[in-house]
């Protein structure tokens, strides 16, 4: 399939061708965050609009990263790292790699919690960025298989890991703030505000790929070509760093810290007191979780292994998907302060359990199904995803909150996302697409039996 997919490329191209940190003095901080503080002094203060404009960049750069790292595990690794398999099998470890960094989050929670206590958070988040930016801009230069044969896997493996380590230090606990201190009116639109960053990370990454696969041929796509979206990751993360530092040491920010509302505690104590309410927290927004995989990476895999589509053909479907997305989001945000987030996640979820039916007929139901797949997908995704941020925050006790909810995040993304792509490929490729949609209504069903256990959000909403 993929010999064809460079046949096919190589053909149209031809054609185509043809005719032509904490309050304390006693913290030092990074000299990144000296140079926030300063702006800030000399320039009127960051209003609420800027902070939603920061978080959202902040949430963008991370995205882009992941969404970047996700295509290429589909259209490069299976050929360049593990080319000594068949494409299914080389898709499949390639997957398992991808779901490195969703285990090696909660490790980086721990790690950033003791660097937030010790240093501050603007020397947290100014590490976590520079070492997400350089786990990411290093894949650019991965070895093949063909040149240092195991090692490659090993490399990438190691790459991955630091990715995920890096994703947990960039927790900054303003998603679930944003919700929490809004008007008690208006909590729905604020939550759904960090969300947006996923579908733009996915246009932006999907539609460079595109670009990229349809402007040179396959042969130097997969040898040179797939490295330069690595580069602009980085890029990307400095202006997200400094992005996000602008917001960290606004007086509001260092306000809600020494109120307790930002302040890290000890994984241990905050394990020992909201145990409970994290893993309800973590199963609450499964439903969208297992959905925002199966509309992004796990489509992409299926398409490119089972049909003669052309990989930009379906990046573009899904970057125009994504915009359909935001629109969701956006809609989320009014309907939360509508009916209540509760109600809203609830009928999202049987919403989901409803696509999870037909879903997987659509997908391989040709040109026509994949889209109407992808469209109706992003408006669920969008609607769920809009307020799965800090769905429980209220739930813990003031002093264990921030942790708390980075802990929630983190365990979160492993059970609902971490795995998707890798499950629902095996399960698909053994027993037919209908299987993937059985995966994705376990998530569902998880979500609102959280949901249902959740009654203190019960009783706000």
């Amino acid at each position: 399939m993929r010999r064809a997919w460079i046949d096919r490329h190589n053909h149209k191209q031809n054609k185509a061708l043809a005719p032509m940190t904490a309050s304390s003095s006693t913290i030092p901080e990074t000299s990144a965050e000296h140079d926030a503080r300063v702006v800030n002094a000399h320039h009127r203060a960051v209003n609420p609009g800027e902070i939603a404009v920061g978080v959202i960049i902040g949430r963008t750069s991370e995205f882009f990263d992941f969404f970047v790292y996700a295509i290429a595990s589909v259209l490069v690794f299976p050929a360049v790292v593990f080319p000594y398999v068949d494409p299914l099998t080389g898709t499949i470890l390639s997957f398992a790699v991808f779901a490195l960094a969703f285990i090696a989050r909660p490790i980086g929670t721990v790690i950033f919690s003791a660097v937030d206590r010790n240093y501050g958070r603007g020397v947290k988040l100014t590490i976590a960025l520079f070492l997400l930016g350089i786990s990411t801009v290093a894949v650019a230069f991965l070895p093949s298989d063909g040149q240092v044969g195991a090692f490659s896997v090993a490399i990438l493996m190691l790459f991955r890991f630091g990715q995920g380590i890096a994703l947990a230090g960039t927790w900054d606990g303003l998603a679930s703030l944003l919700a929490l201190n809004a008007p008690q009116n208006k909590r729905g639109w604020y939550a759904m505000v960090p969300q947006l960053g996923a579908p733009i990370g996915l246009i932006v990454a999907s539609s460079l790929f595109a670009f990229l696969v349809s402007s040179i041929s396959a042969e130097d796509f997969l040898a040179w070509g797939w490295r330069y979206p690595f580069f602009v990751a980085f890029a990307i993360n400095v202006v997200a760093l400094f992005a996000r530092l602008r917001i960290v040491v606004t007086p509001e920010y260092t306000g809600l810290f020494e109120s307790g509302e930002l302040e890290p505690t000890r994984i241990r104590d905050t394990v020992r007191s909201e145990g409970r309410n994290i893993v309800i927290g973590a199963f609450a927004p499964l439903a969208s979780f297992a959905l925002f995989h199966m509309v992004t990476v796990f489509p992409l895999s299926w398409v490119f292994l089972y049909t003669d589509e052309m990989p930009a053909r379906f990046l573009v479907i899904e970057a125009a998907s994504a915009v359909v997305g935001i629109a969701a989001v956006v809609l989320s945000g009014a309907l939360a302060d509508r009916v209540g987030r509760r109600w809203l996640l609830g009928a999202s979820a049987v919403g989901i359990a409803i696509y999870s039916v037909f879903a997987p007929l659509l997908l391989g139901a040709g040109d026509t199904g994949e889209i109407v797949y992808m469209v109706v997908g992003f408006i669920l995704l969008g609607l769920s995803f809009g307020q799965s941020s800090g769905v429980v925050a209220a739930n813990f006790t003031k002093l264990y909150r921030y942790t708390s909810s980075a802990l929630t995040s983190d365990l979160a993304w492993l059970f609902g996302a971490g795995f998707a792509p890798l499950v629902a490929l095996v399960l698909s490729s053994q027993f037919g697409l209908i299987s993937s949609g059985a995966y994705l209504l376990s998530g569902a069903v998880c979500t609102l039996i959280a949901l249902g256990l959740n009654r203190q959000l019960a009783g706000q909403n």
